[in-house]
C-alpha cells in the first residue's frame, strides 16, 4: 500500500480504506486507480467483516485528476480505451465485494466520485457534502461509472443530473438514494457506526450471498420458475450449511449468533 491510500482493520473485522491525497481532494490518477484496486483485491482475499471508504481531509473525492485529464486528452484512443477499462475494473471490483461496503461521505464527491459512492452498499454523508456528475459541461460523459451511478440512483435522476452537470446537495443525493443517511460532521462516525453495528448482526457468508441475490433478481430476464429454482436453491443450501445452523440454533436456544461474539 502506497501513500495514495491508508488501510486499517479493526478487531471486528471491519476494514477502513481511505484515499490519501487530500492536497487534490483525493482525485483519481492512474496510479490511485490501481492502488484501489489492489486494495479492494487484498479485502477480498483476507475476508473483511465490512468496508467503510472515505477520503482524508475535506472531501471525499472530486472526481479525475487535472494532471490526469490532461495526459489523456493527449493520449491515444487506444491508450483511452485501457485507462478506461482499468477504471471499470477497479469499480466492478467494489460493486462485487462480498462484505458489506459503507461509503462515508465527508466531503465533496464530483464524477469518479460519484462512482465510487454508487458502488457502495450504503452511504453516509455530511450535509454540507456537494455532489455532481458534470462531465458534459467538458465535453464528455460519465460512461464507466454510469452502470454503477444508474443502479443507485434510477434512470430518472440519471437523466436529469448527467445531462445537466448540474451540482446537488446532500439533501437531493438522500432523497434520489446515493445516499442512505445524511448527517452533520460531527455525528458522521456515530452514523457510520450505528449502520456497522446492524450489519455486523448479520452472518457474513448469508450477508455474500444476499448481494448476489440481488443482483440475480435484478438482472433476470428469463423464465421465472427459473427465477424460482435459483431462489429455492439458495435458501434451502443456506438453511443447511455451518452459518445457517448456527444463526437457526442461536434463535431458537434464544442466543447470540457465534459470528457476533
Amino acid at each position: 500500500m502506497s501513500d495514495l491510500l491508508t488501510l486499517n482493520k479493526d478487531e471486528r473485522g471491519v476494514a477502513t480504506l481511505t484515499l490519501n491525497r487530500p492536497e487534490v481532494h483525493n482525485a483519481f490518477n492512474a496510479e490511485l486507480i490501481a492502488e484501489l484496486s489492489a486494495a479492494f483485491d487484498q479485502l477480498l482475499e483476507r475476508e473483511a467483516r465490512a468496508l467503510v471508504l472515505t477520503g482524508a481531509g475535506h472531501s471525499f473525492s472530486a472526481g479525475a485528476d487535472l494532471n490526469w485529464m490532461r495526459a489523456m486528452a493527449e493520449g491515444s484512443e487506444a491508450d483511452n480505451r485501457a485507462d478506461a477499462r482499468a477504471l471499470a475494473a477497479m469499480l466492478r471490483k467494489l460493486d462485487r465485494l462480498p462484505c458489506p461496503t459503507i461509503a462515508r461521505v465527508n466531503g465533496a464527491a464530483f464524477g469518479g466520485g460519484v462512482g465510487l459512492i454508487s458502488c457502495c452498499d450504503l452511504a453516509v454523508g455530511v450535509d454540507s457534502a456537494r455532489f455532481g456528475l458534470t462531465e458534459v459541461r467538458l465535453g464528455l460523459a460519465p460512461a464507466t461509472i454510469a452502470p454503477f451511478v444508474m443502479n443507485k440512483i434510477g434512470r430518472g435522476a440519471a437523466r436529469r443530473y448527467m445531462l445537466t452537470g448540474e451540482r446537488f446537495g446532500a439533501d437531493t443525493a438522500l432523497s434520489i438514494g446515493l445516499l442512505a443517511e445524511c448527517t452533520d460532521i460531527d455525528g458522521l462516525d456515530r452514523a457510520v457506526d450505528r449502520l456497522l453495528e446492524q450489519l455486523l448482526a448479520g452472518g457474513p457468508h448469508a450477508q455474500g450471498h444476499v448481494k448476489e441475490l440481488i443482483r440475480l433478481v435484478a438482472n433476470h430476464q428469463g423464465p421465472a420458475d427459473e427465477l424460482d429454482l435459483q431462489t429455492s436453491e439458495l435458501i434451502a443450501a443456506l438453511r443447511v450449511s455451518r452459518e445457517g445452523q448456527e444463526g437457526l440454533s442461536a434463535f431458537l436456544e434464544k442466543r447470540k449468533p457465534g459470528w457476533t461474539s
